[in-house]
């Protein structure tokens, strides 16, 4: 058993593409994010804007920012990054996600750092259906005596 998970991160330790990037997909809620990974200045770019156009909430920018941040790498790489579907804070999210798995792929002496925190575990949490006879998920109608 050993055997295999070494093997396997010998696959996992060189996933670089022919111009040198670390690919990977990120979600939360209803948002999918691509996410390509190379050595750069910093720059992030999401859906071919900036990321300060993009994202004009700071929090949300900070979202995006935590993997870098957590390994003090913020001019080190450079991100560009697709992401569909869902609101802006399910969108950061998904880019979180995205960002901290490309970063375990492109060395994976970053893998314990971001699994530390959490980030390379995707958020299970989504909107719960609503169920007929109410007024959303768990909201009733208000109730008349008379």
């Amino acid at each position: 058993m050993e055997n295999i998970d070494s093997n396997t991160e010998n696959i996992i330790e060189n996933k670089l593409d022919s111009k040198d990037r670390s690919y990977s997909t990120g979600r939360r809620k209803n948002s999918i994010a691509r996410v390509w990974i190379k050595r750069g200045n910093g720059g992030i770019k999401i859906n071919g804007k900036d990321l300060k156009t993009y994202f004009s909430r700071p929090v949300l920018q900070m979202i995006v920012n935590q993997p870098l941040s957590v390994l003090q790498a913020e001019e080190h790489y450079e991100i560009m990054a697709t992401v569909k579907g869902g609101g802006l804070s399910g969108q950061a999210g998904a880019i979180r996600h995205g960002i901290s798995k490309a970063l375990s792929l492109y060395d994976q002496s970053n893998r314990p750092a971001l699994k530390k925190v959490g980030f390379l575990t995707r958020d299970p949490r989504v909107v719960e259906r609503k169920k007929s006879g109410l007024a959303k998920a768990r909201r009733s109608y208000q109730f008349s005596k008379r």
